[in-house]
């Protein structure tokens, strides 16, 4: 069998909806690949796109991807709520079918190499990285593109491929290989975002909250949001930090009103879901009509 392989990248424009079209269909229009999804948010002022494929096709449409990056999205001019390193921001490729993760990490250096020579800087990270400190994402692009700019001339920051002095159109670009993750918000009923960077602060792995969750306090349309990471699901569920989120709002005064889900997620975790809060103990996929009429 042919290994298959998602793309999850993020591109800094989420406003400009011809200027979204036309890097959507640079991905599209690629023979052999399929997209899956895409969110776009003018707030954050940054789009996901989802698209998959067999290696080659998956290689094709990254670069095609960056391409187009390069030429409709100019960094020193843009602006949003989310931290960004770079127009085309961050590349990660998941391993689907009869794909494994070193498989995912080669992809991965691939691209990185070939995107390079577009001017864009490129960090791998993950199971890509190629240093221990280069793995986490957060590491890597610290302080956005004027942190990462900052440090470039430690070499212990020099780019893995590309230009030393950033292009400030292109900017760098973090280009990994990573399990399958689950971006997910949570609205407060407030406009205080200092309410939301401090349940993001309880909540979040690195500083003694859940494992293999990340997240962010934002103000996004005028309310303030959790925005969250969910790297291992196996360690923390989505029902556990959405309940977490709650918890911690609430010694604040603050509740959840909404979430939204950034990209796509397995199927096993809304399987996961709904077992917590419906309390359906032997809940499998076995027990969903399409999963058995299509397996």
């Amino acid at each position: 069998m042919t290994p298959l392989f998602e793309a999850v990248p993020n591109f800094s424009e989420g406003r400009d909806e011809k200027k979204i079209k036309r890097i959507v269909e640079s991905v599209r229009s690629t023979p052999n690949v399929r997209v899956l999804d895409l969110h776009t948010d003018p707030d954050h002022n940054r789009s996901v796109i989802t698209f998959a494929g067999d290696e080659e096709a998956v290689l094709e449409a990254s670069i095609s991807l960056a391409k187009t990056c390069a030429g409709e999205i100019d960094l020193s001019r843009q602006t949003g709520v989310h931290p960004r390193m770079g127009s085309l921001d961050v590349l990660p490729f998941i391993p689907l079918k009869d794909a494994t993760m070193e498989d995912a990490a080669r992809l991965a250096r691939r691209t990185g190499e070939e995107i390079s020579a577009l001017g864009f800087a490129v960090y791998l990270y993950e199971n890509a990285a190629t240093a221990p400190h280069r793995r986490n994402l957060s590491e890597v692009r610290r302080g956005g593109f004027e942190g990462v700019s900052a440090r470039v001339g430690d070499p212990l920051w020099k780019p893995d491929f590309g230009p030393s002095a950033f292009d400030p159109r292109l900017g760098a670009v973090a280009v990994g290989a990573r399990e399958f993750l689950i971006a997910f918000n949570a609205f407060l009923d407030t406009d205080d975002v200092e309410v939301a960077k401090s349940v993001a602060g309880k909540i979040r792995g690195r500083d003694g909250g859940l494992p293999g969750v990340k997240a962010l306090g934002l103000e996004v349309g005028g309310q303030a949001q959790v925005s969250m990471n969910l790297t291992d699901i196996s360690k923390t569920s989505l029902p556990e930090a959405l309940e977490a989120v709650r918890a911690e709002a609430a010694k604040l005064g603050a509740g959840v009103e909404w979430t939204e889900l950034v990209g796509l997620m397995p199927l096993e975790a809304a399987v996961a879901t709904t077992r917590f809060y419906l309390g359906l103990r032997d809940f499998d996929r076995g027990r969903i009509l399409e999963n058995g009429l299509w397996g």
